[in-house]
């Protein structure tokens, strides 16, 4: 098999670089295939999707679904499949207490990423985000973990507070988002968010550190020319790109079920192209 991965200091460099300047597509691949295809394509990076590999194992997208062996195991799949630089979902860093944290994102450096995303989502629906100080000090704990490795990894922090239906969302991701920055975080995200002001003024809070916005089925009117113009360095799609495939399964599958017919398969992938493509790597 043809070498599969960079020398993991070459990608850092490269994953880090490419946040200096402009805006770049960091899209989400869920297995090794995928990961393939958007390397073909012409990406300079790629991200895992939490959920989109937690559907293809007909589980939930949760850290009580997809264990940390499991999440571990694929997202080294991911890195050993591209030369590109890989950013990890790594959810809430698989512990609640800053210690754990570490001592997972230690083994998350340790498969060969250029990047890491750790969010303050707690999993709790009675508080669903940690509370403001434990969550700063889960970013100072990933940051520290970094540090210690001696690999730049990049560390992306997250608010998810639009994704939990917080009902002041923007002030609460400013806030942390603000805070994150200044324990570490080399990135900083906020899933959910779709306004351009609202974009705008999350750029403006944390620069000269870059955002990171995801672009999903709630704000795919947005562009990435767009995005751009209001400061944004990183664009990445989490699920997306996964429900899309799955949507064109349902339906097909779905017409079957229902009609009999086998009419969906004219709009399929060319066997050839994929079997091609994968066959260089063997």
């Amino acid at each position: 098999m043809n070498e599969t991965s960079a020398a993991p200091s070459s990608a850092v460099t490269r994953f880090r670089v490419l946040h200096e300047s402009g805006c770049f597509v960091l899209p989400n691949p869920w297995d090794a295939g995928t990961a393939v295809f958007l390397q073909h394509l012409g990406f300079e990076a790629l991200a895992t999707t939490s959920a989109g590999f937690a559907f293809s194992r007909g589980l939930p997208d949760s850290v009580s679904a997809v264990s940390r062996v499991m999440m571990l195991a694929h997202i080294s799949e991911v890195v050993e499949a591209t030369l590109l630089p890989v950013n990890a979902d790594f959810q809430t860093g698989y512990a609640d207490e800053p210690e754990g944290v570490a001592t997972n994102v230690a083994l998350c450096i340790a498969t060969g990423v250029a990047g890491l995303s750790i969010e303050d989502a707690s999993g709790d629906n009675a508080a669903p985000l940690y509370e403001f100080t434990l969550a700063v000090e889960r970013i100072k704990a990933a940051r520290a973990a970094i540090d210690a490795s001696g690999i730049p990894i990049v560390l992306t922090a997250r608010c998810e507070a639009w994704l939990v239906g917080h009902p002041d969302p923007a002030r609460v991701a400013i806030e942390r988002l603000v805070a994150f920055a200044d324990a570490g975080a080399d990135c900083l995200y906020a899933p959910g968010v779709r306004q351009p002001d609202e974009i705008e003024t999350i750029v403006k809070a944390v620069s000269p550190k870059p955002v990171n916005v995801l672009v999903s089925r709630f704000n795919s009117d947005l562009t990435v020319s767009r995005l751009a113009d209001l400061g944004v360095r990183r664009v990445s799609v989490g699920s997306a790109l996964a429900c899309v495939a799955w949507g064109a399964f349902m339906r097909a599958a779905r017409n079957i079920a229902e009609t009999g017919a086998f009419d969906a398969f004219a709009d399929a992938a060319p066997f050839n192209e994929l079997n091609d493509l994968f066959g260089k790597r063997v």
